[in-house]
């Protein structure tokens, strides 16, 4: 049996090859063979040219495990799949309750029974969570940054404080989940988790459980206050205490879940930009 590591060396501004091969510290007792990801055209190619019981371990972020999970048909995988961390944000490694440092750990069930996002015409599976509102508008200035100034790490922390005060308007929104609508004035955030955590660290919806057994995903909305008072109930985010704060904080599961902004605006979906959405629908497996 061989084990195969497959890193992006691109995550973590350009320093994913470096914790890939950590592993060797991990694993001695495996027969590791490193690949990157361009070695190949598709994750297909991948697991067809190597035998049914080869470990693979897939280093990388968020991002990674969302393009392998809409590249490959998980539930029909043979192969024991493991996961190693190497990102920035590491959000699923978080809601794992893993720490850095920790080794990699086996993910087959996270992979399968997933929900889907419909964005722009565009439907896809994701495996932390839908940010839309400023979330999504941190991902897109990030973006901008990256791109101007290279390497350089992002401080999305910063550029939310800087969006809420100064450049990001809040919406008007109306929510649907499993038929029922509300609308909300001035919304700051409506993100739909699988998981609890997303944007490197917030938890977003604290008592959503990716495994629960209906395979409902949680809706979260934040709105209504102005931008002092929003600013200072952001942090709490980070620590999931904001779901305590019900005039501004409401918190809704479901298996259908459709959010639309009255103005288009940036979405993320497990960190990967979406410019100019006015909507999106999520769908379970279960919902299916």
């Amino acid at each position: 049996m061989n084990t195969y590591v497959i890193y992006n060396k691109k995550s973590n501004n350009n320093h994913g090859a470096t914790g890939a091969f950590k592993i060797k510290e991990l694993w001695t007792n495996k027969n590791l063979i490193y690949k990157e990801l361009n070695e190949f055209s598709t994750y297909e190619e991948l697991f067809k040219s190597i035998a049914p019981d080869d470990e693979v371990v897939l280093c990388g972020g968020d991002g990674t495990l969302n393009f392998l999970v809409n590249e490959v048909d998980c539930e029909n995988v043979p192969n024991p799949i493991y996961y190693y961390p190497t990102g920035t944000g590491n959000d699923f490694w978080n809601d794992l309750g893993k720490k850095a440092g920790d080794a990699p750990a086996k993910i087959n069930q996270y992979l399968v029974k997933l929900p889907k996002v419909t964005v722009n015409g565009v439907t896809r599976k994701f495996i932390n969570g839908i940010g839309y509102g400023i979330d999504g508008y941190c991902c897109e200035e990030g973006d901008k940054q990256r791109a101007e100034f290279g390497g350089k790490e992002i401080n999305y922390t910063a550029i939310a404080i800087k969006g809420l005060l100064f450049h990001y308007k809040p919406t008007h929104a109306k929510v649907t989940v499993d038929g029922v609508t509300t609308e909300y004035d001035r919304c700051w955030l409506a993100p739909t988790m699988n998981g609890r955590f997303y944007g490197g660290g917030m938890m977003a919806t604290p008592n959503q459980d990716r495994l629960n057994p209906e395979r409902t995903v949680t809706t979260m909305v934040m709105y209504g206050a102005g931008k002092i008072a929003t600013l200072a109930a952001f942090p709490t985010i980070f620590k999931g205490e904001h779901v305590n704060k019900t005039k501004i904080v409401r918190i809704m599961s479901g298996k259908k879940v459709h959010v639309e902004f009255d103005r288009p605006v940036a979405l993320q979906i497990d960190g990967e930009t979406v410019l100019n959405v006015k909507e999106y629908f999520v769908e379970t497996a279960s919902a299916e």
